[in-house]
C-alpha cells in the first residue's frame, strides 16, 4: 500500500493514509506468539502458541521441527504436533510465511537460556517504567510471565521489583518512597538469563 493510494479513498486523507501505513508498521513488531497465533494452525490457540514461541524461539524452529521433536515439548500433545507439520508442509503456508517475512513482520523472540533462572521471577510482581533500550515493554512484559512472574502496570506495596528505564518518572519515585528494590534494565536482564550487552 502507498499513501497516495490510500488517500484517494472514500473518507480518507493524507493524515488518515499516513496514520493507517504507521499502524501496519507498528503490527510487524507483534509478540511471536500472537502471529504464530494468527496463522490459524489448528489446534494451535493462543496458550499453545506462548508455550512453542517459549520453547523454540521462531517461526522457522517452530515449523522445522519434526512431530518427535514438538512431542518433547511440555503440553504439546500428538494433535497438535500433527497439525503444525501438516501445515509447515503445505506450499500455500510456506509462501505465506514467506511473504510475512518479507514484508518485515516480526519472526524470532527473545530466547531465554534453559537454566536456573527458568523461575526466577515466580511470585514476584513487577513494574516497568521508562524507556527500555533493548527490550520493547511487551517483550520485558512477556519475558516476565516466562519466568514465573507477573506484570503489573502500577506501583503499590505488593510490588517486589521495579525496572527503570530511561527518563522513569513517577513510578520510579513511588518505588523509592515504598522502599522496592529498583532494578535497571541490564539487571533485568542478567537476572532474567538474557545475553549480555
Amino acid at each position: 500500500l502507498h499513501k497516495d493510494q490510500i488517500a484517494s479513498l472514500e473518507r480518507m486523507a493524507i493524515k488518515s493514509a499516513e496514520n493507517l501505513l504507521a499502524a501496519i508498521e507498528r503490527s510487524k513488531e507483534r509478540p511471536l506468539d500472537r502471529v504464530l497465533f494468527a496463522l490459524g494452525i489448528r489446534f494451535v490457540g493462543e496458550h499453545v502458541a506462548r508455550v512453542l514461541v517459549r520453547a523454540l524461539h521462531s517461526i522457522e524452529a517452530i515449523l522445522n521441527a519434526t512431530r518427535d521433536e514438538l512431542l518433547q515439548i511440555y503440553e504439546i500433545g500428538p494433535q497438535v504436533a500433527d497439525s503444525i507439520v501438516d501445515f509447515s508442509q503445505s506450499p500455500q503456508n510456506q509462501t505465506l510465511i514467506q511473504r510475512l517475512r518479507l514484508a518485515g513482520v516480526k519472526m524470532t523472540s527473545v530466547a531465554v537460556k534453559a537454566s536456573k533462572n527458568d523461575l526466577m521471577f515466580a511470585g514476584k510482581t513487577l513494574v516497568f517504567t521508562g524507556t527500555l533500550t533493548t527490550l520493547s515493554r511487551k517483550e520485558a512484559q512477556d519475558l516476565t510471565e516466562q519466568l514465573g512472574g507477573r506484570a503489573a502496570s502500577s506501583v503499590s506495596q505488593n510490588t517486589d521489583f521495579v525496572i527503570a528505564g530511561d527518563q522513569a518518572g513517577s513510578k520510579l519515585q513511588k518505588a523509592k518512597e515504598l522502599g522496592i528494590t529498583i532494578l535497571s534494565e541490564k539487571e533485568f536482564r542478567d537476572m532474567a538469563g538474557l545475553p549480555k550487552i
